[in-house]
């Protein structure tokens, strides 16, 4: 009796666990269809030259991923030209605000680029601050740091990684989500190839985030490229935009 009590009590806890990864993905799959969704990548303010990139960096599935919803407060580290900002912002509507967060190191020439943007989306608000101490005015709902972070392990920016992700964990209200998508490295290189070839190896990536108190959630294989080997740099033109780039979902438990 107690074999058979034991056995249906596994036999239930995978179907459940089984089900709860089908939902995730449902979930991501019927959202990038959503009208809050369609409307920001079909928003007249975004220049052709981000609408000539969508195939590639598939928007749509990217917004969805990561739970963007009407009304939150989202941040986006370092968006330079603003490509995820000019989707966030028509996404989230005008009761939502956007935190485009610009590093100390790169406000010279960046901070104007925030700027622009706060000009055309009146629900932007531009920062800039230490990467390892910011802070936002208001609890965020989600946190989305695009082909960023690996940069932000070289040397040139000064930045406690680990405190930079507690920084993202302390501005998140609980269950909010932190979204990070890289240019994948090969599997045991950890951060060693972030500045010659700009690549992170995804499972050290993860690592460091658990370390802040994040719980990993899902990922996504949108951005997937079995054709990359991972060896090159990434601004290569070989494989510049094509490169196998890893999505994870983190969360800030509640």
């Amino acid at each position: 009796m107690l074999k058979r009590t034991g056995l249906v009590a596994l036999a239930l806890a995978l179907i459940t666990t089984a089900a709860a990864s089908t939902a995730v993905v449902a979930l991501s799959t019927q959202d990038a269809a959503a009208p809050h969704i369609a409307t920001a990548v079909a928003d007249s303010r975004r220049p052709a030259e981000d609408v000539a990139r969508d195939g590639l960096r598939k928007p749509a599935e990217m917004l969805a991923f990561g739970e963007v919803q009407p009304g939150q407060r989202i941040a986006d580290i370092r968006p330079e030209e603003g490509y995820f900002t000019r989707l966030f912002a028509p996404a989230i509507g005008e009761t939502g605000r956007v935190y485009a967060f610009v590093p100390t190191r790169t406000a010279t020439r960046e901070t104007p680029l925030a700027e622009a943007l706060a000009a055309a989306f009146p629900n932007v608000t531009p920062l800039s601050g230490a990467l390892d101490a910011m802070t936002f005015p208001e609890p965020l709902d989600a946190v989305f740091m695009v082909q960023e972070y690996h940069d932000f392990h070289i040397p040139g920016f000064n930045t406690d990684v680990a405190r930079m992700n507690r920084a993202v964990f302390d501005a998140l209200k609980p269950g909010g989500v932190y979204v990070v998508i890289d240019h994948s490295g090969r599997a045991g290189t950890g951060a060693t190839e972030v500045q010659t070839l700009h690549r992170i190896d995804g499972d050290f990536l993860k690592a460091e985030v658990e370390a802040a108190g994040f719980v990993f959630e899902a990922e996504s294989d949108a951005l997937r490229n079995p054709d990359d080997d991972r060896t090159i740099n990434v601004f290569d033109e070989a494989i510049r935009g094509r490169t196998d780039q890893f999505v994870y979902r983190f969360r800030k438990p509640v």
